[in-house]
């Protein structure tokens, strides 16, 4: 007999599928296929150091901002989400809430990582929270559970984690040269030194990027030559992928030399502050993209969040810590403005699209197949929901937006955008909502009753058009 309270079983094999061509769809294309996860945040040193979680709220609570705001909403003191309370409480206090979350989509999530890898196929809740806790700790201290295991264990064949330029890529070099068989390759984040309100933290930020690259940077060409020399730094450590977070999309065509020489000034300590930051965010922006595109690089676009809107808790706990929302600004239009004048030149590279505002789905939709090019698949692509979006409702909304105005079956899936070794399960979750998509409307006489040639497009958009668009 169970030793948990609640006996109630967590979803079955067929959940999410909601027709027998759905469930042929999942069992038979999708669910056996490897997992190629093009960005998240895993810390490499994780991966390289292989060791065992502390605890489950190590693996499981640690930094995930998704269950933070849900405690917060619930009520739950601070010092069981972020502060000083033990593993065990913060644990105890996150399974209080998780009944509760019914309709949220950390309710699937929490289940779906209990079941797999854990075994755990009941329903978390402040009852059975002590027997659940003392299995996945058990679990956890084991070599099954240590990270490159678990990597195995999600049959996961390449990832990409997401790095500053001054990065010394040590932990990707190590994972190389080891005997592990997943490919771990890095992305160039270079955010930190293209965008800033805040001149003293920037200015300490180049210093990094002066120490990594061997570049004095004394003004914006400078600058552009340390960054080049980091990606081909980066490029030499097996990077082929870019990405850029923006609240506003900067403006590209403001760029002139009254504000270089400010600029040069700024850094020189003769000026305290720089008056516009936007178009020196846009003019690095577009040399960077040319950069990209000379090494055959994807480059990755995420825009529309509004972050660190409360300024009490950003001064308390920090960045990433959940205080981010949906933003409402347009950037379309500029966006668009770049990447024709790249397109023109020939020095538009292969481009993901990522909003964070779902009313934004149709335009960004439309926009990515302005720019195709003849023997390539969806160059410029519409990105999986992001973030507040990466849930049924988003993602469907998503894929629907591809499918009305572009190819959904050149579509390139799914990614886990977590620091969470256990997130992989999103992936299931996707793969489930697709085959269930798609079923459904064959049920429906909408697509062809041909399983075989319905479920090559599946294996494409879940693997294959993946793998083909990076070439990792």
């Amino acid at each position: 007999m169970s030793n948990f309270i609640n006996h109630k079983e967590v979803f079955g094999e067929s959940f999410l599928l909601e027709s027998a061509k759905a469930e042929n769809l999942y069992f038979g294309y999708a669910k056996d296929l490897p997992v190629i996860d093009y960005h998240n945040h895993l810390e490499p040193d994780v991966i390289a150091k292989n060791q065992n979680f502390r605890s489950p709220a190590a693996i499981w609570l640690d930094g995930d901002h998704y269950k933070w705001r849900a405690m917060r909403n619930f009520g739950v003191q601070e010092k069981f989400i972020s502060g000083s309370a033990s593993d065990e409480e913060k644990f105890q206090q996150w399974a209080e809430v998780v009944p509760y979350t019914l309709r949220n989509p950390l309710f699937h999530w929490t289940h779906l990582e209990l079941k797999n890898p854990f075994g755990i196929t009941e329903y978390l809740s402040g009852k059975n929270s002590d027997a659940v806790y003392s299995k996945m700790n058990d679990a956890l201290q084991s070599d099954p559970f240590r990270p490159q295991q678990l990597l195995q264990h999600f049959n996961v064949e390449t990832l990409c984690t997401t790095d500053d330029p001054s990065d010394s890529l040590e932990f990707h070099q190590a994972i190389k040269e080891s005997d592990f068989t997943i490919g771990v390759f890095p992305a160039f984040r270079p955010d930190a030194y293209i965008a800033f309100t805040d001149g003293r933290a920037y200015r300490n930020n180049l210093q990094k990027l002066e120490i990594a690259s061997g570049i004095s940077i004394r003004s914006a060409s400078d600058l552009l030559e340390a960054l080049q020399l980091r990606i081909n730094y980066f490029h030499a450590h097996g990077a082929r992928i870019s990405d850029h977070g923006f609240e506003f999309f900067p403006d590209t065509e403001k760029w002139n030399d009254t504000l270089d020489k400010e600029f040069r000034e700024f850094l020189s300590g003769d000026r305290k502050t720089f008056s516009d930051p936007g178009a020196l965010s846009g003019y690095l922006l577009k040399e960077l993209c040319r950069m990209y595109a000379a090494k055959g690089w994807v480059q990755q676009f995420h825009v529309g969040a509004t972050r660190n809107n409360n300024s009490k808790m950003l001064n308390k706990i920090g960045v990433n810590a959940g205080y981010d929302a949906i933003g409402e600004s347009y950037f379309a239009q500029r966006m668009s403005i770049m990447f024709d004048e790249l397109n023109a030149s020939d020095q538009l590279a292969k481009t993901i699209i990522y909003t964070l505002n779902p009313t934004l789905n149709e335009v960004l939709a439309t926009m990515a197949g302005n720019f195709n090019e003849e023997g390539i698949k969806g160059k410029v692509q519409f990105g999986a929901a992001w973030w507040f979006l990466d849930q049924l409702d988003g993602m469907e909304k998503q894929m629907n937006a591809v499918s009305n105005l572009g190819l959904i079956s050149t579509f390139i899936g799914m990614l886990t955008d977590s620091r969470s070794f256990l997130s992989f399960s999103r992936h299931e979750y996707f793969r489930r909502l697709l085959c269930n998509m798609f079923g459904s409307e064959m049920e429906r006489g909408l697509l062809p009753n041909d399983e075989e040639w319905v479920g090559k497009i599946i294996r494409d958009i879940c693997y294959y058009n993946t793998k083909n668009y990076f070439g990792f």
